[in-house]
Parts: C-alpha cells; sequence; structure tokens
C-alpha cells in the first residue's frame, strides 16, 4: 500500500460509521463475551496460538460475531477470506476453496475463511463445504443470528466448535460508549460533549444489548447537536429519544417501578384481565426488561394460579419461554402475548401451590416416617428376604387402573395435600378422587 492509497484508506475510515470506527481490534479491546474470550477461555488460547479449527459463533446482533472475525484476520498467518452469504453463491464457494488448495500445496498456508450469515446459505451451498471444512482445506467461521441447531447442516455443526455469544451487559455498552465518547483517533473524542446520565442510560437500554445500534445512535446524537456558547455539545434525554427513535419509559428496573410492574402483570393475569396484561407485558418490553425474565414470570404464574384447573397453561408458557431463545425478540413478544392472553383467561387453580406447599409443612414439621415395605425398592439380590416390595399391588393389574393401598407412611396415613376445585379440568380430577378415596362410581 503506497502513501496514496494509505491516505485514502485513513479518509475512508473517518467517514465510516463509529460502530465501524470503534471495532476492537485486538483480544483485549473486546468488551464482554468473557465466558469464550476472557483470559484462559479455549477460544482465546486457540486464537492466541494460531491453533484455530473451525467455529460457529451464535448470537444477537451488535455483541461481537464480526468482531472477533476481524481479530482473527488480524492475528493469524493464515489467508484470511471473508464471505456474506446474502450475496455469495456455490460460484465463490468453488473459487475460494480452488484457491485455498493452491495456497495450501504451493505456500503450506492455511485459509480461514468467515462466513456472515452463515444461516442464509441453503443446504446445498452448505453440503458444498463439508468436505474441504473435514479435510482441512479450510478453516470456517460461521456467524448467525439464528439457532445454529436448526439452521446450520447437521454434519458441518457436527465438525465445528459452537460458541453463543451474549447480549452485552448494561455495564459492557456504558464502557463501550464512554470509550467512544473519549477517543480521539477513531471515536468523537475531537468534539467537547456532555452527555447527561438520563440520555446514556436511556440509548443504552434502547437498544437491548447492541452495541452497534448504541454506537450509531450515540454518534448521530453527537454530530446533529450544536455546540454552546462553551463549545460543548449537550446530550440530553430528548436529544437521546430523537437519536435512537425510541420514547423513555419511566421503568427502573432495579426500582419500586421494575417490582410494581411485574406484580401488576402478575395480578393482572391472576384477575383475568387480558387487556391489563397486555399492557404491562408491552411496557416491559418497550423499557428494555429482559424477555427472558418476563418468560419466567409466566412460567411460574401458569403453574401457580393456572395449575390443573388448565395444565395446558404451562405447555403454552413453556412455548412462550423456548420462543425467546429461538426466535429472539422483536418475533417472540408474539408468543408472549399469547401465552399472556391464554393464562389471563384460563380457569384459575392455586390447589398446586397449596399442595406443595401443605406437603412442604409436614415434611419439615412433623415426622417424616418410613416408606411402606410394600413400597421400597426390591430390585436387588436379597431385596425380597428384606421383604422389600412383598405384598404391592400392581394398579394395572386391577380395573380402571386402580386398586386400593397404603402410599404414604405409616404416620401420615389419611392426610390430604391435594384438593382439587371444582374449576375447569380440575372438575373432572374431583370426580375421579372422589372416586379414589370414597370408592364411589363415577
Amino acid at each position: 500500500m503506497d502513501l496514496f492509497e494509505y491516505g485514502q484508506r485513513k479518509e475512508m475510515d473517518k467517514k465510516a460509521p463509529l460502530a465501524a470506527r470503534m471495532r476492537p481490534r485486538t483480544l483485549d479491546e473486546i468488551v464482554g463475551q468473557s465466558h469464550i474470550v476472557g483470559p484462559g477461555k479455549l477460544l482465546r488460547r486457540a486464537i492466541e496460538a494460531d491453533q484455530l479449527s473451525s467455529i460457529i459463533l451464535y448470537g444477537p446482533p451488535g455483541t461481537g460475531k464480526t468482531t472477533l472475525a476481524r481479530v482473527i484476520a488480524g492475528t493469524t498467518k493464515a489467508f484470511f477470506e471473508q464471505l456474506n452469504a446474502v450475496t455469495a453463491g456455490v460460484a465463490d464457494l468453488r473459487r475460494v476453496v480452488q484457491e485455498a488448495k493452491e495456497r495450501l500445496g504451493m505456500h503450506g498456508q492455511r485459509t480461514v475463511l468467515f462466513i456472515d450469515e452463515i444461516h442464509r446459505f441453503n443446504r446445498s451451498q452448505q453440503d458444498a463445504l463439508l468436505p474441504y471444512v473435514e479435510d482441512g482445506t479450510i478453516i470456517l467461521i460461521g456467524a448467525t443470528t439464528e439457532n445454529p441447531s436448526f439452521e446450520v447442516n447437521a454434519a458441518l455443526l457436527s465438525r465445528s466448535r459452537l460458541f453463543t455469544l451474549q447480549p452485552l451487559s448494561e455495564e459492557e455498552m456504558r464502557t463501550i460508549l464512554l470509550r467512544a465518547l473519549k477517543d480521539k483517533e477513531r471515536g468523537l473524542g475531537e468534539y467537547e460533549v456532555h452527555v447527561e446520565k438520563e440520555a446514556l442510560d436511556h440509548i443504552i437500554r434502547t437498544a437491548g444489548g447492541d452495541s452497534r445500534n448504541a454506537l450509531n445512535a450515540l454518534e448521530l446524537a453527537v454530530i446533529t447537536t450544536p455546540p454552546n456558547e462553551a463549545g460543548v455539545r449537550v446530550i440530553t434525554l430528548e436529544t437521546a429519544e430523537e437519536s435512537i427513535q425510541r420514547k423513555v419509559i419511566r421503568y427502573d428496573k432495579s426500582g419500586d417501578n421494575h417490582y410494581d410492574t411485574i406484580s401488576a402483570f402478575i395480578k393482572s393475569m391472576r384477575g383475568s384481565d387480558p387487556d391489563a396484561a397486555l399492557y404491562y407485558l408491552a411496557k416491559m418490553l418497550q423499557a428494555g426488561e429482559d424477555p427472558r425474565f418476563i418468560a419466567r414470570r409466566i412460567f411460574i404464574h401458569a403453574a401457580e394460579d393456572v395449575g390443573m384447573a388448565d395444565p395446558r397453561a404451562l405447555l403454552i408458557a413453556s412455548a412462550a419461554a423456548h420462543a425467546v431463545d429461538f426466535v429472539g425478540m422483536p418475533e417472540a413478544q408474539i408468543p408472549l402475548a399469547e401465552a399472556v392472553i391464554y393464562i389471563a383467561t384460563a380457569p384459575k387453580s392455586n390447589s398446586a401451590v397449596r399442595g406443595i406447599h401443605e406437603a412442604n409443612a409436614a415434611v419439615k414439621s412433623e415426622q417424616t416416617g418410613d416408606v411402606p415395605p410394600h413400597l421400597r425398592d426390591a430390585h436387588f439380590p436379597g431385596a425380597k428376604e428384606q421383604g422389600r416390595g412383598k405384598g404391592y399391588l400392581y394398579p394395572h393389574d386391577f380395573p380402571r387402573g386402580y386398586v386400593k393401598q397404603q402410599y404414604l407412611p405409616d404416620e401420615h396415613v389419611g392426610k390430604r395435600f391435594y384438593h382439587p376445585t371444582s374449576i375447569g379440568y380440575e372438575q373432572k380430577l374431583q370426580e375421579f378422587m372422589r372416586w379414589v378415596k370414597g370408592g364411589e362410581k363415577k
């Protein structure tokens, strides 16, 4: 590269978005993902030793997948090639593979191929990579925002090591933004800037762990804000809202507002008000609450307050929780909303939570008692001689799969912990339990 080309590159770098300019160049500059690139971690050791094998990087946008690939490009002695699965085709793969073979054969140099958005490759394109990943012609780095278990060829995935990147925490995001404000070479340090705490907090919250989104919003706020009389660009909350295109929602995730809102959310579902429950769901999501936290509360509520009145509620809550990880936001808000509506409109029973609480109380405060001999394990030599399992009646040998026999320890015979209500599905259970306990015919 001559001086003219170097000058052009520097000028292009200055015109690049802040997120591109601030992209970490070394492992030490990377913020977050310490579980995979922290000191002593496997991926870091492999990169530093230049002994990388094929890997798949999976995580939400803005968490550092491309950054890691670029860091590898800057440290490895291998030839680095990059393709984007959106625009690349089989012809591009053939070219890369042919050049990689020649490079390896003539110079003994390996080739690292970085494929961004690898999930966009169809099955035949992924299959075309397989033999060359397997024989070491290329070392693959695939980056994807979609679950590789569903979007990447199983054979290709089995020949790669999967690393999952997590959304950046608020403190990690803060570190990145403050670094950009101070950096005079690549960041915004050439400007005199004062960012109000509320404004910075708003950008961090609404970016949702996406550093690219946060940096671009910060840059827009700074370059569009004129300096005041003292020459300082003051970034207010209003400016931050305009820059990231989201209004602030008064919601302190560690304060009363957080606990009040989640309390209102749960009580609205318990109170069978789907409209109020949806409102609080939307408020929490818009305020940047972790959707996994919300999914966990829905899951617990399905068992605690709907329970056996409609056991399907727990399955729907489980499906919504799975969607948060499998689909991701913002689409996952739809199955979350479906679960909220289903639970809010379902019949309610807290018999499950009352039952386990009563059983816990019995175990903690009363004599536990021994397991009746006929229920004890009899699957080992000499068990029968000890009287284990003797007299046990196998329910399936009797009509309707039931026979009356003692299951509780002697000290607790006759006690009841589960009290079914007459609501929803539990009405059928109540009739069955009445028959079981009293021998009455339905």
